[in-house]
């Protein structure tokens, strides 16, 4: 799976666009991906730890390697408040 993905920089993120398409289609999924979330958040605050996050923008599919700082109920906050949507997160990799 991870080949899919192109490896970007958290910088970059900021000038993506993400459209309102959820990606993982079962609600089995999303629940998991939920819960890695939270796991990832406290980690990311408590140790600092990077994580790396699988994700798809307009164009294509997307991974990035760094700390969660913040979950909302719609979106993830890296770093210099870049934002990316939960509803277009793949998968976590903690």
């Amino acid at each position: 799976m991870e080949s899919q993905f192109v490896l970007v920089e958290k910088e970059a993120v900021a000038g993506f666009h993400f459209p309102q398409e959820e990606v993982l289609k079962s609600e089995k999924e999303i629940k998991l991906l939920r819960s890695e979330l939270e796991r990832a958040i406290a980690l990311g605050n408590l140790e600092h730890q990077k994580v790396k996050i699988y994700f798809e923008d307009d164009k294509k599919k997307k991974l990035v390697h760094t700390t969660i700082w913040a979950v909302t109920d719609n979106s993830i906050v890296l770093k210099q408040n870049v934002v990316i949507p939960i509803r277009r997160i793949h998968k976590l990799e903690i």
